[in-house]
């Protein structure tokens, strides 16, 4: 969670003396203005949250007319913190009001991000929209029915919190990719070679950012997989090429391939998942 090439110079001395300034750029650099190509480059790859890696009773959504697994809906792995995610029915959604909670940890004190990390805990579920059991954790319902951590017997309320259909930003499946604009330009053309196969050919466009995408590294818009264990590819010490907007493209630029020109891919929604063994004994999740 997320395509484009670089600057033509008019002498090959030219081109390669523009090739080696880029790629000897520091992450700490102003951003790139002429096209070439970046080494050391780390590519990670992020999506929108998959509603069918949730387990949660289905609940009425803020701001929608559907029903919503509840920990899609609030944990730390959910559309609450990833911003975007895709529902059961295939269709987009995003988070539209933050509502007046942070983020709780699974024993319900507050998390607060800082600098060094979260302060008192990892981040688990908003401050809101969850059970405390009688042992003081977090719990919420089951879709299958049951309680995630123990029967809940207090529900902490999360007002202010609202939901949108379609995504939050116009990013596309393998066509989008985050950056660090300090170093690439926002809206710069970026091609990758190990996504040459991919819908776009390769090439993406830069259109979003991230907190943890600092320096040479890109994280690549794709599809959710079907699965939370398959997780996305980690590619490292890759060679990128960057042409920011504005700029000519260089005359070592990869070649602009048939596959920019083909369809977004579509997300095939799996069933969804077998509930696990509840942890509660079978309490109603009434």
């Amino acid at each position: 969670m997320f395509q484009r090439p670089v600057t033509r110079t008019r002498t090959l001395l030219a081109a390669i003396a523009a090739l080696a300034l880029v790629a000897a750029a520091p992450a700490s650099a102003k951003p790139i203005k002429r096209a070439g190509w970046l080494r050391d480059v780390d590519v990670t790859e992020y999506y929108p949250a998959p509603e069918w890696w949730f387990v949660g009773k289905k609940v009425q959504t803020p701001g929608l007319d559907r029903l919503s697994r509840i920990d899609w809906l609030y944990s730390s792995t959910g559309l609450s913190m990833e911003g975007d995610g895709v529902g059961l029915d295939g269709e987009r959604y995003h988070i539209s009001g933050l509502g007046n909670g942070g983020w709780v940890t699974e024993r319900g004190k507050a998390s607060v991000p800082g600098h060094k990390g979260w302060k008192g805990g990892s981040p688990f579920w908003r401050a809101g929209g969850y059970w405390l059991s009688k042992t003081k954790y977090v719990t919420f319902p089951l879709d299958g029915g049951g309680w995630s951590n123990g029967r809940g017997v207090r529900y902490r309320d999360l007002p202010g919190v609202s939901f949108s259909t379609g995504p939050s930003r116009p990013l596309k499946y393998y066509r989008s990719v985050a950056v660090d604009p300090d170093l690439i330009p926002l809206g710069s053309r970026v091609y990758i070679a190990a996504y040459r196969t991919s819908a776009g050919g390769g090439w993406f466009t830069a259109q979003d950012t991230g907190g943890a995408i600092i320096g040479r590294h890109i994280d690549v818009y794709r599809t959710p997989p079907a699965r939370a264990d398959i997780g996305g590819n980690y590619l490292q010490d890759q060679r990128v090429y960057v042409q920011p907007p504005g700029s000519k493209a260089a005359s070592s630029a990869p070649p602009r391939s048939q596959g920019t020109d083909t369809p977004e891919p579509s997300v095939p929604v799996p069933q969804a998942p077998a509930v696990t063994r509840d942890p509660s004994g079978g309490a109603s999740a009434g």
